[in-house]
């Protein structure tokens, strides 16, 4: 598809997995609410004091639609996004990143070692259908890996770690799962928008992914490469402590729930999300 010079990678297409949450719609701290599309989570954060808002990550691919109506409902129909911005590149947080561009006409912001998969220049690390796991793993060749095309639409986060139209957030580089990987965090309340980083659903499992048992893990495992980066990076967010965490996929987490699974998540890094086998793993575990 090519819409004003954009585009996506000829393997895209619409994935038919859902779960039993999706269509949730909730606001889990001032000003930050998440909208859950199939199996995945997109966060909306506004200023209601003068009605503007952005975007965080795009979706599911084919789900335009679904997030313009929310939008509209929410924020009204003529009152677009100041930006979307985005934790990373991967089909499930950018499927409907052309269309909503192409029918908001907003920048898109991401970090710069993830612009080469939003430009065309290169695809990501074909996903990992050999790694340990379930169902979903097995079935990740059917996902689309292809860079997109966003042209001049795409821009990079400023390197003071500010995120642009979110006043009071602060970007976290959190690699491993992609290597331009970002999180969000708000220091006045310790909001954390995590992305992939860590996920709170075992998302290799189709039976997890579909009833969205509650589990903490870290990120999908059939598309991470860099198992050191990532453990690296839930100690980064661990160590902020945050009051409440929306992931990409699962539920959001709070108070002691969050930081009790979090700190056991990193203790147990290697038990818990690093893999027995995988083409990229490559740390033994003890």
């Amino acid at each position: 598809m090519d819409i004003e010079g954009m585009s996506y990678g000829n393997d895209y297409k619409y994935i038919p997995a859902t779960s039993i949450g999706s269509g949730t719609e909730k606001q889990i701290a001032a000003n930050l609410c998440y909208q859950t599309i199939q199996i995945v989570n997109v966060c909306y954060v506004c200023h209601p004091e003068n009605g503007e808002w952005v975007l965080v990550d795009a979706g599911m691919p084919k789900s335009a639609d679904t997030i313009i109506a929310f939008a509209d409902e929410h924020f009204g129909s003529n009152n677009p996004p100041n930006a979307i911005i985005l934790t990373h590149g991967h089909f499930d947080h950018v499927g409907a990143i052309i269309e909503l561009v192409n029918h908001w006409d907003v920048p898109v912001y991401a970090h710069p070692l993830e612009i080469p998969y939003l430009t065309g220049k290169e695809n990501y690390p074909e996903p990992d259908s050999t790694v340990e796991g379930g169902l979903i793993a097995k079935m990740s060749p059917l996902f689309p890996n292809e860079s997109i095309n966003l042209g001049s639409h795409i821009h990079e986060l400023p390197s003071d770690g500010s995120v642009p139209e979110m006043d009071g957030w602060r970007w976290i580089h959190t690699p491993g799962h992609t290597p331009g990987h970002v999180s969000f965090f708000r220091e006045e309340d310790r909001s954390l928008i995590v992305g992939d980083a860590f996920v709170t659903v075992k998302q290799d499992s189709l039976y997890n992914v579909l009833t969205q048992d509650l589990e903490m893990n870290g990120p999908p495992r059939y598309f991470t490469t860099d198992w050191e980066a990532a453990w690296n990076s839930v100690r980064k967010l661990e160590t902020l402590k945050p009051a409440v965490a929306i992931t990409g996929h699962g539920s959001p987490l709070a108070g002691e729930a969050l930081l009790n699974s979090l700190h056991k998540l990193v203790g147990d890094f290697e038990t818990i999300a690093i893999p027995d086998y995988g083409k990229y793993v490559n740390k033994k575990k003890h």
